[in-house]
């Protein structure tokens, strides 16, 4: 189903779905889970959560649940509407009102006033994105409980003046993957560890990095059904974070701010996250950080502030899933910016310490949510004041959503040598409501001339400070912990450049008008194929799939060959130890890991079947394949693994350099590739670009049985987007090498060429290494 259909379909449910009458008592959580809510050693399951919200949906007037899809493993997705009963009959008419407040170009000359006494403030909460913060499973329970049942002013004021679109889950399979494994655990020495394997099918952790790449089905519901309708005034985005320091963490965010995000969403985002904290401290709540820990950088994870909607990420301490602790004060320490011993301005009223349990856990959020909820419904007039300036603001000639400077457009030539890679740009930028038009003259770019017909993005767009975000080549800030000190690490990545990670040709102009037609229909998403590889393939592939939830580059991984039709075989470590490789495969690939950790697996909590790692006997069966004839790709720090283990010919160089000699974490840099190596001569990316993130770099210690394939600049920065300290370290040396050993070939990538399912520019360097005879 195309996008537009998708939201077709969205906009008829939310029209169509019908309002039952109060016939019976809503019933509580406690009466469809069988125990409180919050209860110790208790998680809810997928069917028991949606279970509860179509009974109160049946009985409650204020709630409407809509399915938008099934998730990647089959489950239903659900999007649940709350608001009084009034509101529930005409979602379309108050849809329409936002888009008339968001976008200046659809309203009338005098609509305005009208518009902002009759608009509802639009409110998304999405939960539960990470499955191991399983506090999210309960929380929007207790959440809905509260306003299906309430009858306090307050209650019945927040109905009145909001719409509340409520994820229960933003990863239902997380639920059951995660609540499964803690059920089948309790009692054991595994009790509150997280599961061995990813809590999303393909991508883990990274689900909540997905947010311009939309790779994921899941991703793909809460865009097409909730942004892209409503773009909502406020976003609460309801995490967990580590026990050892605050209870909770509440916007300000850290330095730094992405130039392209209005300051009114920052200074908004300021404003409700010090009056949840506020609220909470008079509550009696202790712990409550402001300004640490996350920064404000990168729409893969803050889409709403790059889409008109302040985000209020909180990030509430965690138990053993649903097992409760036991945290002296002695034992708190410093997170990023604070110290959980000592009171300052970010971290005011401190936690003593003690018992910290699930049902702690569910009380700060519901807590902060309810708060944020009550803060904007109180002040609705005041959040669309905000929302109405901040589409003329973005429609502005002089761009006062930043202070950086702003070209005129981004011009993209059609005839490309990747057309796969074109058509999934255009899509994905219409995909986050990037208007793409079509130049209707030829356009001239710094001497070079584009034809009539090229794809055009105006930066003078309602979206179009997303558009610069996404497009542009990203400059970090050089930040250190002091003067001459270590780098102060981002919360994340450094750089999203699109056109650098796909492979395409962008070119950006600074101030010429661009002659263009009206804004393009929407373009499909290609249908991914890979010349030889696609659909079939006589080579056997084998993809090493370690026991860990953290394993989210292997995952991916899968998720590129799935979408590429590419077929392979999973195996773990008892599948490589018992040897004999070559009788099954003629390809193995190793993913990003710790070089450590594929060695000896996983921890003594874990039950005894799982432990072990690659070990001894691994080691032995992987070097027996390569030398009798396979060919094994090891992928970033994986290449450390294969190195030592191989004994190869190469050298990593980085290795045991400071961070205050070398850092690149999480950026695009510069290379060379040797286009007439099998491995390099399916590349067409017109600008050679490879995502670097804590990797190796190498050196060839014995060029006779080692070639590079990728090499970086003998000499100058190869940094294009993100940040880089000490890139002189790079110089000359190799980026990803092709070794032989005995009848196989060993290919070390210094870097993840399948990043984030982004990196289409690397992926050509994998298809070359699996085709190769």
């Amino acid at each position: 189903m195309t996008r537009p259909q998708l939201i077709a379909v969205a906009a008829a449910l939310f029209a169509a779905a019908p309002l039952a009458a109060q016939k019976s008592p809503v019933p509580t959580p406690a009466s469809i889970l069988g125990y409180e809510p919050g209860a110790d050693r208790h998680l809810p399951s997928w069917k028991q959560i949606t279970d509860y919200f179509r009974a109160v949906e049946k009985t409650s007037p204020r709630v409407q649940v809509h399915e938008l899809g099934k998730t990647t493993l089959g489950r239903p997705f659900l999007a649940v509407f709350i608001s009084d009963s009034a509101t529930l009959k005409h979602l379309d008419r108050y849809q329409m009102i936002q888009r008339k407040l968001m976008n200046p170009r659809l309203r009338g000359k005098d609509e305005l006033e009208n518009l902002l006494a009759a608009g509802k403030n639009i409110i998304l909460i999405t939960s539960a994105i990470h499955s191991t913060e399983s506090g999210g499973f309960t929380t929007p329970l207790v959440l809905t409980d509260r306003l299906a049942r309430g009858d306090t002013p307050e209650a019945r004021a927040i109905l009145a003046n909001t719409i509340i679109m409520l994820v229960p889950s933003q990863n239902p399979d997380g639920v059951d993957i995660v609540g499964d494994w803690y059920r089948a655990t309790l009692g054991t020495k595994a009790e509150g560890t997280a599961p061995p394997e990813l809590y999303h099918k393909y991508v883990g952790h990274d689900d909540n990095r997905d947010w311009y790449a939309f790779t994921q089905k899941e991703t793909r519901y809460t865009v097409d059904s909730l942004y892209t309708p409503w773009d909502p005034q406020i976003v609460n985005d309801i995490h967990q974070q580590g026990s050892g320091a605050g209870r909770i963490f509440l916007p300000p965010y850290m330095d730094p701010l992405d130039p392209n995000i209005d300051p009114i969403l920052t200074a908004g985002t300021n404003s409700m996250g010090m009056a949840i904290g506020w609220r909470m401290i008079g509550e009696g709540k202790t712990g409550i950080a402001y300004n640490a820990a996350y920064d404000q950088w990168s729409p893969a994870r803050q889409y709403s502030l790059y889409h008109r909607g302040v985000r209020i990420l909180t990030e509430t301490a965690s138990a053993l899933l649903a097992s409760p602790i036991e945290i002296p004060f002695s034992s708190l320490g410093a997170a990023r910016g604070y110290e959980a011993k000592t009171v300052t301005w970010n971290f005011p009223a401190l936690w003593p310490g003690g018992h910290w349990s699930y049902g702690d856990i569910v009380a700060y959020q519901v807590s902060a949510s309810w708060a944020m909820l009550a803060q904007a419904a109180r002040d609705r007039r005041t959040w669309l004041e905000s929302y109405a300036a901040l589409g003329d603001r973005a429609l502005a000639a002089d761009h006062p959503w930043t202070h950086d400077s702003v070209p005129a457009a981004f011009v993209i030539p059609r005839a490309q040598r990747d057309t796969q890679a074109v058509q999934r740009l255009i899509w994905t930028l219409q995909h986050g409501q990037v208007e793409v038009r079509s130049s209707t003259a030829p356009v001239n770019v710094n001497g070079t001339t584009y034809p009539a017909g090229s794809f055009v993005v105006l930066t003078s767009q309602p979206m179009g400070g997303y558009a610069k975000s996404v497009l542009e080549r990203q400059k970090y800030p050089n930040l250190h912990e002091y003067p001459g000190g270590p780098p102060i690490r981002p919360y994340d990545v450094t750089a999203q450049t699109l056109p650098l990670l796909f492979g395409v040709d962008v070119a950006t102009l600074v101030a010429a008008p661009v002659a263009s037609a009206a804004p393009i229909v929407p373009m499909d998403e290609p249908t991914y194929t890979v010349a030889g590889l696609s659909d079939r393939t006589a080579r056997r592939i084998a993809i090493y799939r370690p026991y860990s939830g953290n394993a989210m580059d292997e995952g991916w991984t899968r998720w590129l060959f799935d979408v590429n039709r590419i077929p392979f075989t999973s195996i773990v470590d008892r599948d490589v130890r018992a040897g004999n490789l070559n009788a099954r495969f003629d390809v193995i690939i190793l993913t990003d890991q710790n070089a450590g950790q594929m060695t000896r697996g996983l921890g003594q909590n874990y039950p005894d079947s799982l432990q072990g790692g690659l070990g001894t006997l691994g080691a032995v069966a992987l070097a027996a394949f390569v030398e009798n004839g396979g060919t094994l790709l090891a992928f970033n720090e994986a290449s450390n693994y294969a190195i030592e283990n191989l004994k190869l010919p190469v050298k990593n160089v980085l290795a045991g350099v400071r961070n205050t000699d070398f850092y690149a974490p999480g950026s695009i840099l510069s290379v060379e590739i040797k286009r007439d190596h099998p491995l390099g001569s399916r590349m067409t990316a017109p600008v050679p670009a490879i995502w670097f993130e804590n990797g190796p770099a190498f050196e060839i210690t014995d060029p006779a049985r080692a070639t590079a394939v990728a090499t970086y600049q003998a000499a100058g920065d190869p940094l294009l987007s993100g940040w880089l300290l000490g890139g002189a370290k790079l110089n000359g040396k190799a980026a990803m090498v092709d070794v032989t050993l005995g009848k196989g070939h060993a290919v070390l990538y210094g870097f993840r060429p399948q990043y984030r399912g982004q990196s289409m520019a690397t992926q050509p360097l994998i298809w070359g290494a699996i085709a190769r005879p």
